[in-house]
């Protein structure tokens, strides 16, 4: 498939290999994760996990946030069938990045809230311009940002995501790398060349070897610790017989690059 870009509201699409880039594009509403957007990210990602091309996608936003969570808009005077969907498909699109192939990295500038944290939490890897902004301020409107917390709590640990969630304070951008919300806090105007030079580190290895190790990471990640074991011992010992593998091994032994095969 050639590098194309292709708009499609409330998102812009575009595939420049080895990434694809899912770009929310609605800065003047400030980027809320309506039913609309989570749906449509949620195409799009099914939609790159199918492209040999793709090495990683990248999740980003035009204008001053990130993401300002979801549309109260949505949430006010519904039924609570209404409200169940909402989450449901939140919850559907959170996990859905976890479950493609390929590593899903956030490129956050300016304020991610809510379940625009939430978003951030849930990606594989994430990029934060120093002066980005996170938090979860639900507690203060009266809807305490219950799924934001599945993915926060999972990243940060519990006295950290409580103190956000509890407060609903932010916290800058260095203070969200030292909590592991995100991987590293970077000037604004080196998070698109930085974010670019991840890109190009998780494109240099096997798309095969990626594949298998992103999806194990998640299947041991909440298992007991011998069971996590077991369990990963037998991925190692497949993992070795694929070809990327022998592959890779041999090309180390002989100094030489590899040639991946994806298989």
């Amino acid at each position: 498939m050639p590098d194309a870009t292709a708009v499609s509201p409330p998102l812009e699409l575009e595939l420049r290999a080895p990434a694809a880039f899912i770009t929310l594009s609605r800065p003047e509403q400030r980027n809320p994760m309506s039913l609309e957007v989570m749906e449509a990210l949620g195409g799009a990602l099914d939609r790159f996990a199918e492209e040999p091309e793709v090495r990683a996608i990248v999740i980003r936003a035009d204008g001053p946030a990130f993401s300002s969570g979801h549309d109260l808009r949505e949430l006010v005077g519904r039924t609570l069938q209404d409200e169940r969907e909402i989450f449901d498909a939140c919850a559907a699109m959170m996990q859905r990045i976890q479950s493609v192939p390929q590593p899903v990295i956030a490129q956050v500038q300016g304020t991610a809230a809510a379940a625009g944290c939430q978003l951030v939490a849930a990606c594989d890897l994430a990029l934060a311009a120093e002066s980005a902004k996170f938090l979860t301020p639900g507690v203060r409107i009266g809807l305490f940002c219950s799924t934001p917390m599945v993915a926060l709590s999972r990243a940060v640990g519990r006295k950290r995501a409580l103190e956000m969630l509890l407060t609903g304070a932010p916290i800058d951008a260095h203070v969200a790398a030292q909590w592991g919300l995100i991987n590293h806090a970077v000037p604004d105007e080196e998070l698109e060349r930085r974010t670019w030079e991840l890109v190009e580190q998780v494109s240099d290895c096997s798309p095969l070897t990626m594949r298998i190790g992103k999806r194990a990471f998640y299947d041991q990640i909440d298992r007991p610790q011998a069971q996590a074991y077991a369990t990963m011992g037998e991925v190692m010992a497949t993992n070795a017989m694929t070809c990327d593998a022998q592959e890779g091994m041999s090309a180390f032994l002989d100094k030489r690059r590899p040639v991946w095969r994806g298989e």
